[in-house]
């Protein structure tokens, strides 16, 4: 297992995130997985003995019952592990203030995260979402709070646009507080739009990166193959979390499939093994978040971490799942490649190849 710096923090994660998305299983996280404690712990051995020393979580995940099962399954293993979640979204019944990213449900959501996770401290805390109806300052002044307070390590940030991420630090520069550590994103080689603004804001900022849904919900295992029938037990049902996930270009995401189970067989790994593997070559990339139902599944993804791809099979991926390049992008690939900084490298270097 490679261990990566957690953008220009101190901490050092593992190149493979354990995601918990499937435990619980409660409401609408149903169909992504009802993981229990046995199983939980059963998880939390293999990702140890593979290295893996980071898990993330959410309150948000079955209401509050992801977290929960994790931190029973913790016990006995809370030293080994570094425990991630996250706050913005309402948990249980609800309330006028039981959402956002205020003072009020910042501190509310973190101390009740202890309580399920039974623990006495989150080492990294991440806002789920954007909060345009909070002031940035007081989002930033709370996260601060709970780092000065000993109840959160690090702090960091997901699913934000380039310029929430952006307008974040430069408050908390302002302010003299903590800034975020991390900038979690959904990026797959089916869908590639964080290249745009959030891994080279990411770089720039000094920002980690880990990624969620790195095999676009299922999609790139091989199990989705062009004009045959969906396999059984997929989730991608109408309302489904998978249906969060739009499908931009099916012709290219099948074309991208073929790809991964050639080069898989070459290797005589699965595709979802290339995929993974793939995406640890990117700029920025410092840990995938995998999740499984079966214990089949996370063996299969762990095995991603020692998994070396030729620079011919990486660079035919790049070419098979590329984006277009929007404005002002293809103009500075036409006019500016002369002086590019790292962060810009990270979306125009594949102009210079």
């Amino acid at each position: 297992m490679e261990y990566r710096q957690l953008g220009r923090s101190g901490l050092r994660v593992s190149s493979l995130t354990l995601g918990t998305m499937t435990f619980g299983g409660r409401g609408r996280f149903a169909d992504v997985g009802s993981t229990d404690v046995g199983q939980a712990e059963r998880q939390l051995d293999l990702c140890l003995d593979a290295g893996v020393n980071l898990v993330d979580t959410a309150d948000a995940y079955s209401d509050g019952l992801s977290e929960e099962v994790l931190g029973e399954a913790l016990v006995g293993r809370r030293d080994r592990l570094l425990v991630a979640t996250k706050a913005r979204f309402p948990t249980g019944a609800g309330g006028p203030n039981d959402a956002g990213l205020s003072r009020h449900h910042l501190i509310a959501a973190c101390e009740a995260s202890l309580r399920r996770l039974r623990v006495d401290h989150i080492d990294l805390l991440q806002v789920h979402e954007w909060d345009g109806a909070t002031p940035l300052e007081e989002t930033v002044e709370a996260l601060d709070t709970l780092i000065r307070s000993g109840k959160v390590r690090y702090v960091g940030c997901s699913n934000l646009s380039g310029w929430h991420l952006a307008r974040s630090l430069g408050v908390a520069e302002r302010l003299g507080a903590q800034p975020y550590v991390s900038s979690q994103i959904y990026y797959s080689l089916e869908c590639r739009d964080a290249e745009y603004e959030l891994i080279p804001a990411a770089i720039d900022g000094g920002l980690g990166v880990p990624v969620w849904s790195p095999l676009a919900a299922g999609r790139l295992t091989g199990k989705y193959r062009r004009d045959q029938p969906l396999p059984e037990g997929v989730r991608n049902a109408p309302g489904s979390n998978a249906d969060l996930l739009p499908i931009r270009d099916e012709a290219r995401l099948y074309d991208v499939v073929d790809a991964l189970v050639e080069i898989g067989e070459v290797h005589a790994v699965s595709a979802a093994q290339v995929a993974l593997a793939w995406l640890l070559t990117r700029p920025g990339v410092s840990s995938l978040i995998i999740g499984a139902r079966t214990e089949e599944q996370l063996v299969d993804n762990l095995a991603a971490a020692s998994l070396t791809l030729t620079t011919e099979e990486v660079d035919r991926l790049q070419r098979l799942s590329a984006p277009p390049l929007l404005y002002p992008y293809w103009h500075q690939a036409a006019s500016i490649t002369d002086r590019l900084s790292t962060a810009d490298l990270a979306l125009l270097g594949r102009t210079l190849d």
